[in-house]
């Protein structure tokens, strides 16, 4: 499974670059921009990145932790060289994400809820 969702994120993360201009669209030959769909693919990385905190062994979570910063960093750097304001796009303005090996303590209101959310359920077949 570590494998596939390695994989994954590259995958995502392809596609983000191809639309940030750092590979060539393979149908063109030719690099592209397009930052809002270079915006969707971060984001949605962004997304697996919270969604999965906690879940994922230390090498998923570096590999994840390293293509978003890239990807953040070149999206800002394309967005400036295309005259758009970074300020403008909300990726620019994401804040430091902790590192993996000191996660923020939550609140103790947090801490409840994500230990709500994080029971298991198990499905009983007549007893």
């Amino acid at each position: 499974m570590t494998q596939r969702f390695i994989e994954f994120v590259m995958m995502q993360a392809q596609q983000a670059a191809m639309f940030l201009g750092r590979i060539p669209n393979p149908q063109t030959g030719k690099p592209e921009v397009n930052l809002e769909l270079a915006r969707l693919f971060i984001d949605q990385l962004e997304m697996i990145h919270e969604k999965t905190r906690g879940n994922l062994n230390k090498e998923e979570a570096e590999i994840l932790t390293r293509v978003l910063s890239d990807l953040q960093l070149t999206f800002v750097q394309a967005a400036k060289a295309s005259g758009t304001a970074p300020e403008a796009t909300p990726i620019a303005a994401a804040a430091p994400e902790p590192s993996p090996e000191t996660p923020a303590k939550p609140t103790p209101e947090e801490a409840a809820q994500e230990q709500e959310t994080r029971k298991k359920f198990t499905k009983s077949y007549g007893a």
